[in-house]
């Protein structure tokens, strides 16, 4: 069971499905505010919204499978696939959802990234901020037993949390680390003319909070048990590289600041 709303008799909203929602609105709303800045003609994501979607939660969704394979009912029963209310999502995976869709379609029209690099990931940090505070009520993202001072320990008794002890808030430091990104990249966005460079260095900074935030992460999934870092960590690496090679192609194109 995880934490939920009960609007009237019989009627409940789970806490983190709710904050998806307003995820998925905020990141609408974030995605149209910023295309305008950037001189991007907002019908360019939005004629394709529902691809994105199908795309995100498809990744999300066998991501986590993925990353969680030694859980019996996921390999069992297929049918726990399209089951959402466990509310389990692999970040890693709608990056992975939302950039397979949106470099098709820069391909299909023979357009440069950068501009529609630098408005999706602050857009996904944006978004990032609420869904990690719903993560943390909700019980999706947690960390483990640790001495810094900071654990706090939940007493939900709907909580899906497996610790009776104060813990690391992990949820909540990815959520301030991601208002402090949103707000510094933001605000360098500002001064810089390339396009493309905020958008990778995100990607890039995004990967490093995974690998070094994740660490205190209470979960043990497939790959922990496997090779010693988690799904995250090992995504992380790949942001890291998508990134750095993304920031490399900027610095060896001419004149990359004249974007389509």
């Amino acid at each position: 069971m995880y934490p939920f709303f009960e609007i009237f008799n019989g009627f409940y909203i789970y806490t983190f499905g709710l904050s998806l929602t307003i995820c998925f609105f905020l990141f609408v709303w974030m995605l149209k505010r910023l295309s305008h800045r950037f001189g991007i003609n907002e019908s360019f994501f939005f004629n394709r919204i529902l691809w994105y979607f199908l795309s995100v939660f498809f990744f999300s969704r066998i991501f986590y499978i993925i990353a969680n394979w030694s859980n019996l009912k996921y390999i069992k029963d297929p049918i726990d696939f399209f089951f959402m209310n466990d509310y389990n999502f692999s970040l890693i995976g709608a990056f992975a959802g939302y950039f397979l869709v949106l470099f098709i379609s820069i391909i299909m029209h023979n357009l440069r990234s950068g501009k529609y690099m630098d408005v999706s990931i602050l857009s996904f940090l944006f978004a990032g901020i609420v869904g990690y505070i719903g993560a943390f009520f909700g019980g999706q993202v947690y960390g483990k037993e640790t001495n810094i001072g900071i654990e706090i320990l939940y007493s939900n008794p709907f909580s899906p949390i497996p610790y009776e002890v104060p813990i690391f808030p992990l949820a909540i430091v990815y959520a301030i680390m991601f208002f402090i990104l949103f707000s510094v990249l933001y605000m360098l966005a500002m001064f810089i003319s390339v396009r493309g460079i905020i958008g990778y260095i995100g990607v890039t900074l995004i990967g490093a909070l995974f690998i070094i935030l994740d660490s205190f992460s209470g979960k043990i999934d497939f790959f922990k048990t496997l090779i010693g870092i988690n799904f995250n960590q090992l995504g992380g690496i790949g942001l890291i590289i998508f990134g750095i090679y993304g920031l490399y192609r900027i610095y060896k194109t001419p004149k990359l600041s004249e974007i389509n």
